[in-house]
């Protein structure tokens, strides 16, 4: 047998060398007759080990291997080593590093066996899938979720294939169909449980939902049984597509409101009911309203260096019960903040969706903050995906400005929105004024590229990010505001203080519209740069 290399040179070809980069995955080699073992960089850098020696993780008892996970990795590695066993190794298994953490490693090899079919030597692979597992245990928790609470609610749901024969019933809906077991109830039809009356309407109904992709809601339903027995339901039926956005069927919830239609109170009763019901959702919708207003108001965070510091205000004026205007403040360190101001199209539930997506992937793009045309991209793709998926079209226009006291600049790039406004002594700059300087709206173009322009900071400017509320807010002649008005009034508000003077650009624009009032979301976000006192100045 020949002896492994000390120390195994890295991979040589500079194609190999970046693909394991990209793919963020680390090499390993061992040679089953050492207690040596290889590992390339990247997967000293997963063991977390310093200065010290790092595990050889194959050599029992395995302490390096998560209890719970020892028994399937120690058959798994003892077959790889079994003489004339398989040639490939695999494993997902948590490995403790040097932190005392724990962290989920995707462990692949090949083996390198003699002529007599004994292990001679295992090489391969190993990337850390930590956010993976974490994503995953998520996912079925969620799922799992999901079911505890249809199987609880006090509706009857279920899905049905375009056949109209149930794919999924929940308990309430396995009782309603007479039966113990929701199981019991799967590829059955209506036809089983009612008589023509009934389920002939319901094929009549599910195929209209599935020919023209439109809802049937709270439809009242008299059941005739086919032993006489007559109930009545309150349903709603929806297309129900596949994340693929192919057609798979239909899906409803339905709730017995037979005691309602047949008691003596009947209309008083379901008045009553359906009385409920709507306050239950203008509740909803006003804590909805709520909770977007909670993240309308974010924690104004301490920026301050070269000799200044960031004072902030805002404004969040929508005008219904959902928004699709929002801002949000991205701290990057003591002296730097990522601002932006995003306007989704359309108003109510479903612009306040995107909303709750685009701060989703906000997020998930968090490490790309630092970077304006980055950040904006990665946004676009994400949102763009989400659309293509759900076959609809939508957008949001959007600013991102990047502020770095310690340099003494501003960068930013826009999404199809009206460009940011720096307001000083030396009169008005505008941030990607130039249409060669915009992206596209996100959600638009799959590939958008959205340009980064650079501006310089002066002690005292005020920069203004706004959504178009502001600026296309009408007079009783149909005459905008325009931007040209806004940067007037911004120079003009210089003497006052910040609070007061945002105060006075919203009334200003109020009194030109027409009965004082905007006509659309408003939302803006003003930051001064002062120079900050000598205590907040970090040497």
């Amino acid at each position: 047998m020949t002896p492994p290399p000390e120390t195994p040179p890295e991979p040589g070809d500079s194609r190999l060398e970046l693909a394991l980069r990209a793919s963020n995955e680390g090499i390993w080699d061992w040679w089953p007759d050492r207690e040596d073992i290889y590992y390339s960089r990247r997967i000293l850098e997963f063991l977390e080990c310093g200065d010290r020696r790092p595990p050889n993780i194959f050599l029992p008892p395995y302490p390096s291997i998560h209890p719970e996970d020892q028994e399937s990795f120690a058959a798994n590695l003892r077959g790889a080593l079994t003489s004339g066993g398989p040639e490939v190794f695999g494993v997902d298994t948590r490995v403790r590093t040097g932190s005392g953490e724990w962290r989920w490693l995707r462990i692949r090899g090949a083996v390198v066996r003699t002529r007599t079919g004994e292990a001679q030597r295992i090489a391969g692979s190993m990337i850390d899938i930590s956010r993976r597992k974490i994503a995953e245990a998520q996912i079925e928790e969620e799922r799992h979720l999901l079911r505890n609470f249809i199987d609880h609610v006090p509706l009857m749901v279920y899905f049905k294939d375009k056949e109209s024969r149930f794919v999924l019933v929940n308990n309430k809906m396995a009782e309603w169909n007479r039966m113990s077991d929701p199981k019991q109830v799967v590829g059955k039809h209506d036809r089983d449980f009612f008589a023509a009356k009934h389920w002939e309407e319901a094929l009549v109904d599910e195929r209209q939902v599935m020919e023209t992709g439109q809802p049937i809601t709270a439809k009242l339903e008299e059941e005739v049984r086919e032993d006489g027995e007559i109930t009545w339901v309150l349903t709603s039926k929806f297309p129900w597509v596949g994340k693929n956005g192919n057609l798979r069927g239909t899906f409803g919830v339905s709730s017995d409101v037979t005691k309602l239609v047949l008691g003596e109170q009947r209309t008083a009763a379901l008045a009553h009911e359906l009385a409920l019901r709507n306050q239950a959702y203008e509740e909803e919708m006003h804590l909805a309203r709520e909770i977007q207003q909670a993240f309308a108001r974010p924690e104004m965070p301490e920026v301050a260096g070269g000799g200044l510091k960031l004072n902030f205000a805002s404004r969040y004026l929508p005008i219904s019960g959902l928004a699709g205007d929002f801002f949000e403040i991205v701290p990057l360190g003591p002296d730097r903040v990522g601002l932006m101001v995003c306007d989704v199209m359309g108003h109510g539930v479903r612009s306040a969706l995107v909303v709750s997506m685009l701060r989703g992937l906000l997020e998930k793009e968090r490490r790309n903050a630092g970077d304006p045309s980055k950040f904006l991209t990665g946004l676009n793709r994400g949102l763009s995906s989400i659309f293509e998926r759900a076959a609809i079209t939508m957008f949001a226009t959007a600013c991102y400005v990047v502020i770095d006291l310690s340099s003494g600049e501003i960068r930013g790039a826009s999404a199809g929105h009206p460009s940011a406004i720096l307001a000083g002594e030396k009169g008005v700059k505008r941030l990607s004024q130039q249409k060669s300087e915009r992206g596209p709206g996100l959600g638009l173009m799959h590939d958008a590229r959205f340009p980064t322009t650079v501006e310089s900071i002066l002690p005292g400017e005020r920069l203004l990010l706004f959504t178009d509320g502001i600026i296309e807010a009408e007079d009783g002649s149909g005459q905008a505001f325009m931007e040209h008005r806004l940067a007037e009034t911004a120079v003009g508000t210089r003497s006052l203080a910040l609070e007061e003077a945002v105060e006075h650009i919203v009334g200003t624009v109020l009194s030109h519209a027409e009965e004082n009032r905007f006509d659309d979301d408003v939302c803006l976000l003003a930051i001064e740069f002062a120079k900050a006192p000598l205590a907040a100045i970090k040497v």
